[in-house]
């Protein structure tokens, strides 16, 4: 956290917060559960319902690309619903997905109800920071430690969670996010008061508007290459580790852990000493280093291992501090920006899952290495915005400020 640790904030404080904060608080932590919790289940999905690597990787790809084209219309909904309403279809659309998802019985079933699944997530992220900041008690920066805490237990434990309940049954991730959703709803719907929409609209044009800034651009394109690569960590290495369920759970745990703690807590430290652009560079060339090992070394389960767990620490680091660039690359509302770099995002870097369970069907050893050039070239784009980006490093968000806890959203 930047320059703020917990030992500041007496725990008796931190903890004494509306019941509305947990409810929601509970809800961000089973959204973003989502993330890796079909990891463990890819390769039982593909041995039970006779699918290929490519047509399972199909579930991360129809979840990326819906929830990266939903945040465009994000704003658009909750200025007109408001918060609480829009939280609440957030979540009883996820309840439904996530349950149909379960009840499947082809691949192609799944991965239509994950793409309807990924829209509920966008509508439901979109608007829990504000609202947790909204209700809680005792400052903005103790609601943001609860939010960023939620955050990352959340992405943690999502495989931990999906290799559980999928050493029963690839079914038991999908129900079990369906019931916890679900709790979640009636929590929300008891506890948290109604509250006033936002005092203007956004139009749906917002975020095409923003993209004609080279600097916002310029950040969205290396997101793109890079999410490649980030993309086809996470769907494509369960099938060469040809592991069980729980073994992929653990592994993409230790991920997820290095993930939020490298987001949370690395990153602002980094930044402070050796600048914003300089490295998310240095982040990202370590990633695709690690990338290019795994590519050297695909049959060595080991290695697979290793720099699965790793790249979490760069993936974390880069992801906070490009969307911390993100959010004041450009002279437009900070909502717009994070609009417009997701949707080109996660839209484009979507189609990663998929090309990379191909490639891999040919050869095992292609999908890293793709990334790992696309991770690259990354660099090359940032690097091509380095003087309309030059501000960038000269911005120092307040410890646990709202510029803080959206970089880490956004880019987790």
């Amino acid at each position: 956290m930047r320059g703020t640790s917990f030992v500041s904030t007496p725990t008796e404080s931190l903890l004494k917060q509306p019941k509305a904060v947990w409810a929601v608080a509970f809800a961000s932590v089973i959204a973003f559960m989502g993330i890796g919790l079909v990891d463990p289940i890819l390769k039982p999905i593909g041995e039970q319902l006779d699918a290929s690597p490519s047509q399972v990787s199909l579930l991360f790809t129809s979840y990326m690309l819906v929830t990266g084209v939903a945040m465009l219309i994000t704003g658009v909904v909750s200025s007109r619903l408001g918060p609480k309403r829009t939280l609440l279809l957030g979540l009883a659309i996820i309840v439904v997905f996530a349950a149909l998802a379960g009840m499947s019985g082809s691949v192609g079933e799944i991965i239509g109800f994950r793409a309807g699944w990924g829209l509920g997530n966008a509508l439901f992220i979109a608007t829990a920071l504000s609202t947790i900041v909204g209700a809680a008690s005792g400052g903005v920066a103790r609601a943001i430690i609860l939010y960023e805490a939620a955050l990352g237990i959340g992405i943690a434990t999502g495989p931990l969670v999906g290799g559980v309940l999928g050493g029963f049954s690839w079914r038991g991730p999908f129900f079990g996010v369906a019931a916890l959703m679900a709790v979640a709803f009636v929590l929300l719907v008891v506890m948290l008061p109604d509250t006033p929409r936002p005092e203007h609209t956004t139009s749906i044009l917002d975020p095409f508007r923003a993209l004609r800034h080279r600097g916002l651009l310029t950040v969205g394109i290396t997101a793109l290459l890079y999410n490649y690569g980030f993309f086809t960590l996470l769907a494509y290495t369960p099938f060469p580790l040809d592991m069980g369920t729980y073994s992929i759970g653990f592994i993409f745990f230790g991920w997820g852990l290095c993930l939020a703690v490298a987001s949370v807590f690395l990153a602002p430290k980094l930044q402070r000493a050796y600048g914003t652009l300089n490295m998310m560079m240095l982040s990202l060339l370590l990633f695709a280093v690690d990338l290019g090992v795994m590519a050297m070394f695909t049959e060595n389960k080991t290695v697979l291992v290793v720099g699965t767990v790793v790249a979490g620490l760069f993936l974390g680091v880069n992801n906070t501090l490009i969307t911390e660039t993100v959010m004041i690359a450009a002279p437009v509302e900070r909502a717009t920006a994070a609009a417009a770099y997701s949707f080109v995002r996660f839209a484009g870097g979507a189609a990663a899952p998929y090309l990379a369970g191909k490639l891999g069907e040919s050869n095992a050893h292609v999908p890293f290495w793709v990334g790992a050039v696309c991770t690259l070239l990354a660099i090359v784009v940032l690097s091509t915005g380095r003087t309309v980006l030059a501000h960038v490093d000269d911005h120092d968000p307040a410890p646990h400020s709202i510029d803080e806890a959206e970089a880490v959203t956004v880019g987790d």
